[in-house]
């Protein structure tokens, strides 16, 4: 096994990240190349845990005329097709996945079980967290960094369209500084938007760094649990 700096994440992905070029829904050749990666990472002895967003098919907040309760329980039911879209791709490549969700549908997926789950990860499964958190009012961000902390990963891997953390949006501001290394104090204190602040303030009050990098090159996730240096640690 090779000497890895991290033998326990959870990889956190946005709908968008699976919806490719077209914006919308699953992409087939883009969430091939992201599970070849993972499957790639679970062979080196990586146990996994995805939290994956729902955005590539709605947004709690796009349901603005809409009951904010229902917006985000739609949301949750949209992570949950992205999860049963990441277990079908993942199987196809030999890797055993266990989708659970936060609301119960059994026919479909587990329960959230805390110590299911960990018999899974010990196992070698990849788990797939989908529903979030379970509750409106609560982001896919914050169901990362609650589920990070309750497997007691080694770090939160949060894949981006950006590549880093800048001190601003770099698509706008040319002069926009990028961070290798920043706290999380800081990242709220300069409002830095790289996950919401329940969120942060959750990995900061448990101890869970989190490394922020681009998804669009997939290898980057291979690389995080390397130790390579990549995109911005924040701790």
């Amino acid at each position: 096994m090779e000497n890895l700096k991290y033998k326990r994440v959870l990889l956190k992905l946005s709908g968008e990240a699976l919806a490719g070029e077209n914006k919308f829904g699953v992409d087939a050749e883009t969430i091939g190349k992201i599970c070849d990666k993972i499957k790639e990472i679970v062979q080196l002895g990586v146990q996994v845990g995805i939290v994956v967003g729902g955005g590539n098919f709605w947004r709690g907040r796009n349901g603005h005329q809409m009951e904010r309760t229902t917006a985000d329980y739609m949301g949750m039911l949209a992570t949950t097709m992205n999860g049963l879209a990441l277990q079908d791709a993942l199987e196809a490549r030999g890797v055993f996945t266990r989708v659970q969700t936060s609301i119960e549908m059994r026919e479909i997926a587990e329960p959230f079980i805390h110590r299911k789950t960990m018999k899974h990860l010990e196992k070698g499964r990849v788990v797939i967290f989908a529903c979030g958190t379970g509750h409106p009012f609560f982001t896919t961000d914050t169901a990362a960094a609650l589920r990070a902390t309750e497997i007691g990963a080694d770090v939160l891997l949060l894949g981006k369209s950006v590549d880093a953390v800048y001190s601003a949006d770099p698509d706008i501001d040319p002069n926009a500084k990028k961070y290798e290394e920043i706290s999380y104090l800081d990242v709220l204190n300069k409002d830095l938007k790289v996950m919401d602040s329940t969120a942060t303030a959750m990995c900061r009050d448990n101890k869970v760094p989190l490394l922020v990098f681009g998804i669009a090159d997939p290898e980057n996730i291979v690389r995080a649990v390397k130790g390579e240096k990549i995109g911005t640690i924040v701790k």
